[in-house]
């Protein structure tokens, strides 16, 4: 039997044990687990042997993988399962699950045939690509094991805010290889998933991962650690075969010989022929030599390595024991190692190398007499009024989910903006905090907003929040301060909203993920946003990854970020970040730099979280640093709020024009900006402004959305063989006269981020930014260190004009460097422009490294 390895009592919700099948059906199971063991063998062997393959690339799949899960696979969904319960499959059991889905009627059969095929059956399960249903997308390892754990946390929290729903389940299949990524251990060690018992994790314990049999007896190591962090630990380690071999005279010294076995020693034992097994059984044994010899003489040689073999992982009736194990533990998690044998059931079974091994089309033969498969069936369910295709009906109509209730918000009932008023002087995450505060009073929204953060809570500014909406737990923890006057309220209790996880950013964005499918997976639409250090972005960006694959949908704020947290030196000053807004799909970066846009991004991020079908997660890059929130005021004054939100919205907007006064001659340069660097970008707009130059300044809000507008309009002409202008709203920043003009980039981050700009018109750009690891100092050391101080700016504007032919001079020469200038009097008559005034400052003109000089020194 099953056997529950550690074991302790505890209240919970009530979950029945799931019913034992009668001996009758086990036949039917086990004729079905054949059948399932047959296509998905045939559906990766067709993909790889029949198909055409004009790239003559080998298509691949997992025969093994596939085949040692059968057992439970056939288990789970032909006996165990509800329809609202909720399944992660190992990502290499791909051709076993559709094959599951399938014979239940869920899966076309033509998709049989298109393992790998474009439009086809994925390489491994997908909840947005596959053509049949998938609870959680797999593929990068250990993270579809841990996501039904955080969907099983997004489970009790929408219950306790919204109401009970149906009882649900939440299973994952978990290759045992999965158990060395580091994630995994991180969401066993996580106090917000205690207390789970509607969790089950089932470890296929084959022993093997790609390249070698994992080396050692690993099993009790790996149950300890589980015990250790509060899980019911189970093993189905035996068949009933071995089980009744153990209870013969010598049994128990048998059971001890496999036992002490190593793994290696294992695998290769039960591949030998029955003579040979039986020998180095027996010679292995010790002084228990006798009695082991004593247990398996019964068993003849063509039966011996079958009986060795006989493990629990491929019983049905012992999983199906040990899942009603499961079931009667309420007050936490359970996990179950299922021991099986990688390639159950094939002839490459056990084999070192038989992850990515093939099956010859003489073993597929030999497989299908084995399997009883009759030339011309090979695609075939079971008849209707079999009783294999009668349990496959009723199991199908058991595991029918009800459709998702319609959205409880849509996007249209998210306010555009909330009358949001920050200070004079406002950072972006100060902002941010406050946004959140005010929305917690704004029907329909506040009641959905759930916030979480790696235990940066207080320092990413979600103290107003927590103090309005309360910290969540499933019950109400003592209150050990009563009556005390405090900053902070922070009482947990099944009402809060805010979920504080432990110090890891993949639980962070992992649970961002879960709660972002809520709607999907429990029927609850919320609406999630996540605070981490935007360094640390990059920490959890698996799991960010992860999420945003499968569809989640998000907020979350990366803050503080770049060299502007100048005082906590380069471990903690975010570079890269920006990068990986642009670049990932599914996810909408937004750097705002004043308080009415924080309020607007947040706004419209929600907004995208109600959007289940076109929506996508929102990435806010906020900042510390506090900037005068009157610069926005002359954009603001020029366009008026609902114009200016919907271009901060689209992108960007035209901050900083050029004074009228400079004339259509004076030579123009766009400084494009974002974030944080918004005030020195304005400075030196009007140092350039004093020198002559028509200097506009472009105020970035989304990279993001600036560059997938410019990509979709270039993609639709190379898809229509035609050619334009068109750019997305990049084309409205950058008006005709300008298209051509040199540009800057300044970012508080990788200098090549906004470089893309140049590539729309063709202009010469000088990108600013940040390429090198900080250091400690104060902001300003630091922006002069990297070159985005203003002065810099400044000094990259008229470089920027030197490379587009702006203000070049072919007679200017000062100190052997050829000009990039103030301009000579004849052409723009400023012969006291403080740019020559500043000629000869050390930082200037007289030093190498920064040659800005006069055009004419005669004007100086």
């Amino acid at each position: 039997m099953a056997t529950i390895v550690e074991r302790a009592s505890g209240g919970g919700v009530e979950v029945g044990p799931a019913a034992l099948p009668d001996d009758a059906i086990l036949p039917v199971l086990e004729a079905i687990q054949r059948r399932v063991l047959w296509l998905s063998t045939a559906i990766v062997d067709h993909a790889n042997h029949a198909r055409p393959n004009p790239d003559g690339t080998k298509v691949g799949g997992h025969q093994a993988s596939s085949a040692s899960v059968v057992s439970i696979l056939t288990a789970l969904y032909f006996h165990y399962l509800d329809g609202p319960d909720r399944v992660s499959v190992k990502p290499h059991a791909s051709p076993a699950y559709h094959a599951v889905q399938y014979l239940l009627g869920a899966l076309d059969r033509r998709y049989l045939t298109t393992l790998r095929a474009y439009h086809g059956l994925q390489s491994y399960p997908s909840r947005t690509k596959d053509p049949d249903r998938v609870d959680f997308s797999t593929g990068s390892v250990g993270l579809g094991a841990v996501a039904p754990a955080f969907a099983a946390l997004a489970d009790r929290y929408a219950r306790l805010h919204f109401g009970d729903g149906p009882r649900r389940r939440f299973v994952a299949i978990v290759g045992d290889a999965e158990l060395d990524e580091g994630n995994v251990w991180e969401a066993v060690a996580e106090g917000a998933l205690a207390g789970l018992g509607n969790v089950l994790w089932i470890v296929d314990l084959n022993r093997q991962s790609l390249d070698r049999i994992v080396p050692g007896i690993r099993a009790a190591q790996l149950e300890a650690l589980f015990a250790a962090g509060g899980w019911q630990v189970l093993e189905a380690k035996y068949g009933r075969r071995l089980q009744a071999a153990f209870a013969r005279p010598g049994g128990a010294a048998l059971r001890r010989r496999i036992d002490a076995m190593s793994n290696e020693e294992y695998q290769v034992l039960i591949r030998l022929p029955g003579q040979a097994l039986r020998a180095r059984l027996v010679a292995g044994a010790g002084a228990d030599a006798d009695e082991v010899a004593a247990a398996v003489a019964p068993t003849g040689d063509d039966e011996l390595p079958g009986l060795i073999a006989d493990l629990g992982g491929h019983d049905l009736r012992e999983l199906l024991t040990a899942f009603a194990a499961a079931d009667a533990e309420t007050a936490r998690p359970s996990v179950l190692f299922a021991y099986t044998v990688k390639g159950w059931g094939l002839p490459i079974a056990a084999d070192a190398l038989n992850h990515s091994a093939l099956l010859t089309p003489e073993q597929m033969a030999q497989l299908r007499e084995t399997l009883g498969v009759a030339p011309g069936t090979e695609w075939d369910g079971f008849a209707p009024d079999s009783p294999e295709g009668r349990l496959c009906a009723a199991r199908a109509a058991a595991l029918r989910a009800a459709p998702p209730p319609p959205p409880a918000l849509t996007p249209e009932r998210v306010p555009a903006d909330i009358d949001f008023r920050p200070a004079r002087q406002a950072s972006t995450q100060e902002a941010f905090g406050q946004v959140l505060a005010q929305l917690a009073r704004v029907e329909g929204v506040g009641e959905r907003l759930v916030t979480t953060s790696p235990d940066v809570a207080v320092s990413t500014n979600l103290g107003a929040w927590i103090n309005r909406a309360g910290v969540f737990a499933p019950e109400a923890a003592p209150d050990w301060e009563e009556g005390a006057q405090r900053l902070l309220r922070w009482q947990p209790g099944p009402r809060g909203q805010h979920i504080e996880l432990g110090i890891s950013e993949m639980n962070l964005f992992m649970l961002l993920g879960q709660l972002g499918l809520a709607a999907e997976i429990v029927g609850q639409l919320l609406l999630p946003v996540g605070t981490v250090y935007d360094p640390f972005v990059c920490r959890g960006l698996d799991a960010l990854i992860y999420g945003v694959y499968q569809g989640a949908k998000f907020v979350f704020a990366g803050t503080p970020s770049g060299l502007t947290l100048s005082p906590e030196g380069g471990a903690h000053q975010s570079t890269i970040t920006p990068s990986i807004g642009l670049e990932l799909p599914g996810l909408t970066l937004y750097e705002p730099a004043f308080g009415r846009e924080v309020e607007w991004c947040l706004l419209d991020g929600l907004r995208r979280c109600c959007d289940r079908a076109r929506g996508s997660s929102t990435y806010l890059r906020l900042s510390t640093k506090p900037v005068a929130q009157a610069l926005l005021q002359p954009a603001l004054d020029r366009l008026g709020p609902d114009e200016l939100r919907r271009q901060v919205l689209a992108g960007g907007y035209r901050l900083v024009e050029p004074p009228a006064a400079l004339g259509a001659d004076a030579p123009r340069v766009v400084v494009a900006t974002a974030g944080a660097m918004i005030p020195e970008a304005v400075a030196a707009a009007t140092a350039l402004h004093d020198e002559g130059v028509a200097a506009a300044v472009l105020n970035l809000t989304s990279a993001d959305r600036l560059y997938a507008g410019l990509a979709e309009a270039r993609r639709a002409h190379v898809r229509r063989a035609t050619a334009g202008p068109d750019a997305g709203h990049l084309a409205a920043l950058l008006p005709p006269a300008e298209r051509r003009a040199p540009i800057v980039t300044v970012l508080d981050g990788a200098s090549h981020a906004l470089a893309f700009l140049g590539g729309a018109y063709g202009a010469p750009v000088v990108p600013l930014g940040v390429d090198r690891f900080g250091q400690v100092g104060t902001r300003a050391d630091l922006y002069r260190e990297e070159l985005i101080d203003a002065e810099s700016i400044v000094n990259a504007a008229l470089l920027a004009l030197d490379l587009g032919g702006g203000v070049r001079d072919s007679a200017a020469v000062a100190l052997g460097v050829p000009g990039i200038a103030c301009a000579g009097a004849e052409r723009w008559k400023r012969s006291s422009s403080p740019a020559c005034k500043r000629a000869a400052s050390p930082r200037s003109t007289a030093s190498a490294s920064s040659p800005r000089t006069c055009a004419s020194t005669s004007t100086c």
